[in-house]
């Protein structure tokens, strides 16, 4: 694959985290760096670097676990 096209994988994938970091509640952060990780997965697999695959697929868990938690908390307060 073009290295051109696999660095704009990586570039979007920060731009997108650092878009995270800007928007107001928890929810939308950790749904947004989810997306984000998913993105830098695809972009170490496209790289072969192995740590980054492995630190996004664990940020992937955790932010999944805690919207999954913020979703329960926001049903039981219903």
């Amino acid at each position: 694959m073009n290295t051109i096209l696999i660095d704009c994988i990586g570039y979007g994938g920060l731009v997108i985290n650092l878009y995270s970091m800007s928007t107001k509640g928890e929810y939308k952060l950790r749904l947004i760096s989810l997306i984000a990780n998913i993105i830098y997965i695809l972009y170490g697999a496209l790289i072969s670097a192995t740590p980054i695959i492995v630190g996004c697929t664990i940020a992937v868990f955790l932010h999944g676990y805690h919207l999954r938690q913020l979703k329960i908390k926001k049903n039981s307060n219903d």
